[in-house]
């Protein structure tokens, strides 16, 4: 029992317990923040999902994330993985060999021995402990968990001589391990239960060694790495061997010379020794090769050997008794945060331990989570992760971090679904948990929130979209709704069934909550489903009744299609919105809304950076005649026309003018845009009128390039660019 468990007790007196005491006072200070919840600007929703969503899940993918006008559109690499954890072929996998089977005490039967000792060869650690093995007779091997310690300290004992092996009760105390050295030649303790307050001392191996001497016995003892032992005590770190190693060691034993290098030359085995698989998983990888030579298993089969592994990995965890509830939401939290800072990871794991807990006592007992004596060694070991420095973005700039991740990047995914799926009852503290998540102030956890709810879609789309996505689609605040549309995108992305369905249903639902996440869906999906992506944001256009709709709902309608012009697929897009001015007046509309809205962006955050349709005009303009030059007139010409959209046309103009003051490139492209819009007599007036009276910086008088600008426009012939 952990810590954290040993400390939990019925919640005294009545009333609430406490957890429940907090979550509903923190739910009624949301529903007073309420009042004053604004949406995140589209553009940095945008960036911040990008930034703060697993790598595995997007992948290579533009979709999201990549540059602003014409971004290359790469299909993401995470469908494949969520696919082959929730469809594929069940591989059943048996562990003997490096982990072995456990004895609490007693003598070793022969043939189990004879099965689990392989030759060490060339490893340098087994060849410290054996030299000292033989001249000390006790050696304390220390070392993780499956990286083969058991398999080396019988080798150990074998190599020594020592036969038979009597097996040690862990549990034993350290004062009365000698008292159990009664007369067998070998002993093995593995997995050494020790104490703080009851450490391993000198005194203790003095003894020990003593009566090994008495029968010319050998005693070796395996540790993880966080035993206790007092300060003399000589201990022998334990590094395995290579996996490479120990697969050639075992196949050869398996299958003939003929078959041994085509087995070590098949994909499916370069792929399993580039992963960091336990030693044990590499016993069981050349019983798999071995079988697949005999004719007895499929290449797919084997190919899904290393995934199995990570489902195998992840069931063991939830199913094992001896792993704290505590531990367990720990595993959850790097799931849903692989990848994130670790102190953010164990913060929210002691949340979620809290919901986890209510349930298990039945909503009688609270969480008492010690502040200090958590070990982060002993909790990354539990979860084969590491910890790496990396820098995190920020709001404010990238920022250093020391960062937790799984060993195997499949992980997380695997767990997650493994939760949702295998085991219902953790759902309503999953519920509360992702909710409180995905209303944070951090834009990594809002966005891992919606991560996690999109893995779960992807397995299980019916319960994801009752209990976590659709609740968000329609609650008054927009952090959630925007977790929601995060979400859908993602579960897209991962393959999820029907997202573009659902989308376009929404598109029109009664509901303007539904409507506005449809909306911001459509702008961080739409470059991998732009056709059905326009026409569901124009029939919402055509839909919108002027009078009754609110402002923010038709700036999101416009701010989504203005995206999409600015992503990879932008030509597509520019296309369909010059088609849309031949439409109604709302399509128009929305049109020329969403184009100027996109005059606005720039290619980066930088300060005068240039303005990324500017820059897409200078690329179509140095190639005269092609659509994309055709179309980008046309569209200025028609907002420019058009008294509804003038102002602001003229506007964006002044915008790129001030801009082009310091950018040459900028200046060339915009000298060659106000010539090609100025096609008649008002034009050139209109446009003069502009180039000079439009104030510099902070209101000052014009820049000096609207005059190069105004003599350029003057020299230029009144015609249109064919």
């Amino acid at each position: 029992m952990s810590a954290a468990e040993s400390a939990e007790e019925p919640q005294s007196g009545t009333g609430q317990p406490e957890g429940e005491e907090a979550e509903t006072a923190a739910e009624e200070a949301a529903e007073k923040a309420e009042e004053t919840d604004e949406p995140q600007d589209v553009w940095s929703a945008r960036q911040d999902l990008w930034h703060h969503s697993p790598g595995i899940m997007l992948g290579s993918s533009a979709a999201i994330g990549g540059s602003l006008v014409a971004g290359d559109q790469h299909g993401v690499s995470g469908g494949q993985v969520v696919g082959d954890v929730i469809m594929g072929s069940k591989t059943e996998i048996h562990y003997v060999g490096m982990s072995g089977p456990a004895y609490a005490s007693g003598d070793l039967p022969q043939h189990v021995l004879e099965r689990l000792t392989r030759p060490f060869a060339g490893c340098d650690s087994f060849d410290t402990a054996l030299e000292l093995l033989r001249s000390e007779r006790v050696v304390v091997l220390t070392g993780t968990p499956f990286t083969g310690r058991r398999t080396a300290a019988l080798n150990l004992l074998r190599q020594a001589g020592a036969s038979p092996v009597h097996i040690l009760d862990p549990d034993t105390s350290p004062t009365a391990l000698a008292h159990q050295l009664t007369g067998s030649q070998g002993y093995l303790l593995g997995d050494l239960i020790t104490y703080n307050d009851q450490p391993l001392r000198e005194s203790h191996l003095r003894s020990m060694q003593e009566k090994l001497v008495e029968h010319g016995g050998y005693l070796v003892i395996t540790a993880g790495p966080h035993a206790a032992f007092e300060d003399t005590v000589r201990t022998t770190p334990w590094e395995p061997p290579a996996p490479d190693a120990v697969l050639q060691a075992h196949l050869e034993t398996m299958v003939t010379e003929d078959r041994f290098a085509p087995l070590l030359g098949l994909r499916a085995t370069r792929d399993f020794l580039d992963r960091k698989h336990q030693l044990r998983e590499v016993v069981a990888f050349a019983r798999a090769l071995a079988a697949h030579a005999r004719g007895e298993t499929s290449a797919e089969e084997l190919e899904r050997f290393s995934l199995s592994t990570v489902k195998q990995q992840v069931q063991e965890w939830f199913d094992d008794g001896t792993v704290s509830l505590h531990d367990k939401a720990f595993l959850i939290a790097l799931a849903a945060l692989d990848e994130g800072p670790y102190a953010l990871t164990a913060e929210l794991s002691d949340l979620l331990y809290g919901y986890l807990l209510n349930i298990e006592g039945g909503g009688g007992l609270r969480a008492r989570i010690p502040v200090f004596g958590t070990s982060i060694a002993k909790r990354l070991q539990l979860a084969r992760a590491r910890l790496y420095p990396e820098s995190e973005h920020t709001e404010w700039g990238p920022v250093r971090q020391t960062k937790s991740a799984f060993l195997d990047e499949r992980t997380p995914m695997a767990l997650l679904i493994e939760v949702w799926t295998g085991h219902p009852s953790s759902r309503p503290a999953l519920i509360r948990w992702l909710k409180q998540l995905a209303e944070d102030g951090r834009p990594l956890v809002r966005n891992r929130a919606a991560a996690t709810a999109a893995v779960l879609a992807a397995a299980d789309l019916p319960s994801a979209m009752a209990l976590l996505i659709e609740p968000w689609a329609t609650a008054r605040r927009y952090r959630l709704r925007l977790a929601a549309a995060n979400a859908l995108t993602l579960a897209h992305l991962l393959d999820a069934p029907n997202i573009p369905r659902i989308l376009h249903a929404w598109c029109t639902s009664e509901s303007d909550r539904i409507r506005w996440t449809t909306y911001r869906a459509y702008a961080l999906l739409g470059p991998e489903i732009p056709e059905q992506a326009l026409a569901a944001l124009s029939l919402a256009a055509r839909e919108m009744d002027p009078e009754e709709a609110d402002e923010e709902e038709a700036r999101e309608l416009v701010e989504s299609t203005a995206v999409l012009l600015l992503s990879g697929v932008g030509s597509l897009v520019l296309r369909q919105l010059a088609d849309f001015l031949q439409d109604e007046q709302k399509v128009r509309d929305l049109a020329l809304r969403a184009f100027l809205a996109a005059c606005e962006r720039t290619e980066d955050d930088a300060e005068g950076a240039r303005h990324a349709l500017l820059a897409w005009q200078a690329r179509a303009a140095a190639m005269p005649g092609t659509e994309d030059d055709r179309l980008l007139i046309t569209l200025w010409r028609a907002a420019l026309g058009d008294r509804t959209h003038t102002a602001l046309a003229l506007e964006r103009l002044r915008c790129w003018v001030r801009q082009a003051d310091t950018d040459p490139e900028s200046e060339a492209a915009l000298a060659d845009l106000l010539s090609s819009l100025a096609v008649t007599g008002p034009d050139h007036q209109r446009l003069s009128h502009l180039l000079r009276t439009v104030p510099g910086g902070h209101g000052g008088p014009p820049p000096p390039v609207a005059s190069r600008l105004l003599t350029a426009l003057a020299s230029s012939p009144v015609t249109a660019r064919s």
